[in-house]
């Protein structure tokens, strides 16, 4: 009441408040010493005075940083092993590289991916191929050079695809099974469900070789100038008489059309590139650019024009890095694919080009299984040279059904195949010769293309050359020759076509990839009798079909012609299998052999006014009975083959990086061996 009161008569007061500390609190005071037990006690009775909630959130915040740390301990762990597992990889790759450049070891990869159709067979493994005399293995990229003549061969090689395929292997064989063998084939287990080739990737354009990478070119030798002087006088008649056409009469001294897409020039692209002939091979390039049109209504066969064009157009891309070939290959590429369209997905036999449509002949809806499955390399190239897959896919397609169809024997396929059922027809015929030989051709091929990885074409080659062993071999007499006869409806028939003279080349090329030693020797004794398919006759020049004598008879000899059968087309096949058989023993008898041959073709088939002929009558030296037609095989396969076989040259078109299609076009082996 006071304060109240006085408020105004005089100065604020000042006012206190005491504060007596007892004994326990003033002990307390002065025993602060800022300790950490006395630390703890304080910071206890600070979390005590919390509420229960404060305390859980701070509980569930100090759980939730410490989940955090963990998993950012883990992800950092893992950062740093793929590190240390990169330059393991790394230093693994640099090994590989080294490697290659050392040798070139014909040791099957383990596989990737395959289709589920294909593992129905036993596992195969794999043993090492017979050491054969005169064979250089270079290193592995896909770049050769034209003999002695400053032309530098351009190739398409991905060299980091090829080591990341050699990384992925060696992770993969430490996984595998172990290997396990039959009939002395050699393959690893198959673990997958899709076939690798599947994976389209953009390559890289061919590129020239540099010159440091270059060794010094083999001179070319006499036979191999014999064989350039037989191609121009060849290419002399076809400029002359049947320029921009598709083959050459010259006898007649003019043309006759088979597609109008000037077969004979476009086969011989590749052959004028690896002689070494740039004129010819420029004027060609020409035509190609300006006059080469596949839009015109007009039928093609789907295998000739895939063998012949395609691949022709495809081998000179690559030899030449030259992109109008690839383009036009694609082209006709996309032009044939209405084929396709088939009930089974077996192809039709014929194609207009034009108009897009597609039909089998007139007389039948079958297709030939050679036809049908002789296809592959060239598609399965361009869908990886385009990155398109449409390609592949369609042809892939028809390999994988002929895998799972009955009617085959011991492997052995019938030789026709139905486009809208997508059955084998005309069963119980089974031959090497011709509407199957490539189908087995293309089974050994496809897999060296697409790097040995492909089990089920290996498994289905392997059991067809059983097959043949089992089936098709017989002796003759008086020499007791080797031969590869025919099979129908149980009954052996001695006959034997020109055509299976592919096989020797066929069995040494497995051979030298690794497949079982005895191909190479089964290879020796074939060649020899191709060879004496020759020598036998008058002319040197082996018929279109013989047969042979199973029983000795006086005064006749092991080969016998019919004169429905005594025609000789200028084929390549017999050169071809001497080709593979010098290059894989370095025998100079093969060459000696070719040699003879080529003395025949220029005694009894060479026109004088240009060009060759076939003939009607191997067995009449005095009168051949000329055909006046020059087949474009000439100049695409048979002179390629012998200009091949007579070099001494190991990279010209190495095997070991090319696979050659079944009209002589090389194409590169995906993932080099």
């Amino acid at each position: 009441a006071a304060m109240y009161s006085g408020a105004a008569a005089g100065p604020p007061r000042r006012d206190f408040i005491s504060v007596t500390l007892g004994p326990e609190d003033a002990v307390g005071v002065s025993g602060y010493n800022n300790s950490k037990a006395w630390r703890r006690r304080s910071c206890w009775r600070k979390w005590k005075q919390l509420s229960r909630l404060q305390r859980s959130i701070i509980l569930f915040l100090f759980a939730f940083l410490a989940v955090c740390g963990v998993i950012s301990y883990t992800s950092m762990g893992e950062a740093w092993k793929s590190i240390t597992n990169k330059s393991l990889d790394d230093q693994r790759t640099e090994q590989e590289i080294r490697r290659l450049k050392l040798a070139n070891p014909a040791v099957l990869p383990a596989p990737q991916k395959a289709d589920a159709n294909h593992g129905d067979y036993p596992e195969l493994s794999l043993q090492k191929p017979p050491k054969l005399p005169h064979v250089r293995r270079g290193p592995s990229n896909l770049q050769i050079k034209a003999p002695q003549r400053d032309m530098r061969l351009k190739t398409q090689h991905n060299t980091v695809r090829a080591v990341e395929e050699l990384v992925e292997v060696d992770k993969v064989e430490k996984t595998e099974k172990s290997i396990i063998s039959w009939r002395g084939a050699v393959i690893e287990p198959d673990q997958s469900t899709e076939p690798p080739s599947n994976k389209i990737t953009e390559p890289e354009k061919p590129s020239s070789v540099e010159a440091e990478d270059q060794k010094e070119p083999v001179p070319i030798n006499e036979r191999q100038l014999a064989v350039i002087e037989a191609f121009r006088h060849a290419w002399k008649g076809y400029k002359d008489f049947a320029w921009g056409h598709d083959e050459l009469k010259p006898l007649s001294k003019s043309y006759s059309e088979w597609f109008g897409l000037g077969l004979t020039l476009i086969d011989a692209l590749d052959t004028m590139w690896i002689l070494g002939l740039k004129e010819e091979f420029e004027e060609a390039r020409k035509w190609v650019a300006n006059d080469l049109v596949f839009d015109k209504n007009v039928d093609v066969n789907l295998f000739e024009s895939t063998i012949r064009i395609l691949g022709g157009l495809l081998s000179t891309y690559h030899l030449s890095g030259d992109s109008l070939f690839l383009e036009k290959a694609k082209d006709i590429g996309n032009r044939l694919m209405p084929a396709f369209k088939t009930p089974s997905k077996i192809p039709y036999s014929d194609v207009n080009i034009g108009r897009g449509t597609a039909h089998p002949p007139r007389w039948t809806s079958d297709s030939t299984v050679a036809e049908v499955t002789s296809i592959q390399l060239e598609f399965r190239e361009l869908s990886r040279l385009t990155g398109d897959e449409k390609f592949q896919k369609a042809v892939d397609e028809v390999m994988k059904h002929v895998h799972t169809l009955s009617g085959k024997n011991d492997g052995l396929v019938p030789m026709f195949i139905n486009t809208n059922s997508g059955q084998f027809t005309h069963l119980g015929v089974y031959t090497l010769g011709a509407r199957a030989d490539s189908y087995y051709e293309y089974l050994l091929k496809q897999w060296i293309q697409g790097g040995k990885k492909e089990n089920g074409l290996l498994e289905d080659y392997m059991r067809a050359i059983e097959g043949v062993k089992k089936h098709l071999l017989q002796r003759s007499e008086p020499k007791k020759l080797t031969f590869v006869g025919e099979l129908a409806h149980g009954h052996f028939s001695a006959k034997m076509d020109h055509l299976v003279c592919f096989l020797p080349g066929t069995l040494a090329l497995g051979a030298h990839n690794g497949l079982a030693a005895d191909h190479m020797k089964l290879a020796e004794t074939l060649i020899e009798t191709c060879y004496e398919m020759y020598a036998q006759v008058e002319t040197g020049l082996s018929p279109e079909i013989v047969h042979f004598n199973l029983h000795a008879q006086k005064g006749h000899k092991d080969v016998e012609i019919k004169p429905a059968d005594r025609h000789n087309l200028l084929r390549p096949e017999t050169v071809e299998s001497l080709f593979y058989m010098y290059r894989f023993t370095g025998d100079k008898k093969y060459q000696d052999w070719g040699w003879e041959i080529l003395q025949n073709f220029n005694k009894y088939t060479r026109v004088p006014t240009g060009g060759y002929t076939s003939i009607n009558n191997v067995q009449s030296p005095s009168n051949p009975e000329p055909r006046d037609k020059m087949e474009s095989f000439f100049l695409g396969e048979t002179l390629k083959y012998m200009f091949l076989l007579f070099s001494d040259d190991i990279d010209l078109i190495n095997l070991d990086k090319y696979i050659f299609n079944t009209e002589a076009h090389p194409l590169p082996i995906w993932v080099p061996a």
